[in-house]
């Protein structure tokens, strides 16, 4: 494992109060209750950063699916998520990015039952788009010239770069650590960086914005989406129904369009 001798950037907050939790959360308006005959429903989803696009295509699908329900979605990185559970904050259903960070959720008895694998992703360099740096490898991230920026390894995003880096025989020297892979986007789509490892499902979710260029070694870092039904939902029943949608058939067709594989 590679010695990082940059500053780790901030970012999710790993300690929020439930109330600053809600605030923040994405999610779209419910339908109107009385379209379902009944009371309301909402749903807090705890979901991992490269999750955005998918999950906030399959919110809009669930509400269409069941009237009266308003799907909350928090997005961050999957280690800061775990430890706001593992701390009270409010949520129903946790989908992390890597199994690692569902063992902290479980370990401690704050899932129901045994999460289920539901996707896969694999890293791919992000550059500008028509690659004027010319990047074509994990070496070419070692030119000192070349300012590159990766996840932090708590986060899944960075350990996958670290077990790449591994696999070439290669050690990166970052000039930030990113906190999610969608701040490691973001810094390449910004020019202010030449280059960032992120998911390949968010290369293909920038649309243009960025280049992706693959590299042998992905495939040593093949990471697991797992998801689970948290101990304290406030619905458990309406929770396992988000989990049995994002695992089924409209799940599957949200997530392949976007570039995920399949367990």
């Amino acid at each position: 494992m590679r010695t990082r001798s940059v500053r780790r950037v901030a970012g999710a907050a790993t300690t929020v109060t439930a109330l600053a939790l809600l605030a923040g959360c994405g999610g779209g308006g419910g339908q109107d209750p009385q379209a379902g005959g009944g009371q309301p429903q909402t749903l807090t989803v705890f979901a991992a950063a490269s999750l955005t696009d998918t999950f906030g295509e399959l919110e809009k699908r669930f509400e269409q699916a069941n009237p009266g329900t308003d799907v909350t979605l928090n997005f961050a990185g999957s280690s800061a998520l775990a430890q706001q559970i593992n701390q009270g904050a409010p949520a129903d259903v946790f989908a992390s990015a890597n199994e690692s960070n569902m063992t902290k959720v479980t370990e401690p008895g704050n899932a129901r039952g045994e999460p289920v694998v539901f996707a896969t992703n694999t890293l791919q360099i992000a550059t500008a788009p028509q690659n004027p740096r010319r990047i074509a490898s994990l070496q070419d991230l070692t030119n000192p010239d070349l300012r590159t920026v990766v996840c932090a390894p708590q986060v899944p995003c960075g350990s996958a770069a670290e077990k790449v880096e591994q696999a070439a025989g290669v050690q990166l020297a970052p000039v930030s650590e990113e906190q999610d892979v969608k701040s490691v986007l973001n810094k390449v789509t910004t020019g202010n960086a030449d280059a960032g490892l992120v998911y390949k499902t968010d290369v293909t979710a920038a649309d243009g914005q960025v280049q992706g260029v693959d590299f042998p070694q992905s495939g040593q870092a093949v990471n697991n989406y797992p998801i689970a039904t948290l101990t304290n939902a406030s619905n458990a029943e309406l929770a396992q129904k988000w989990v049995q949608f994002v695992t089924g058939e409209q799940g599957k067709q949200v997530l392949t369009a976007a570039g995920f594989g399949t367990p």
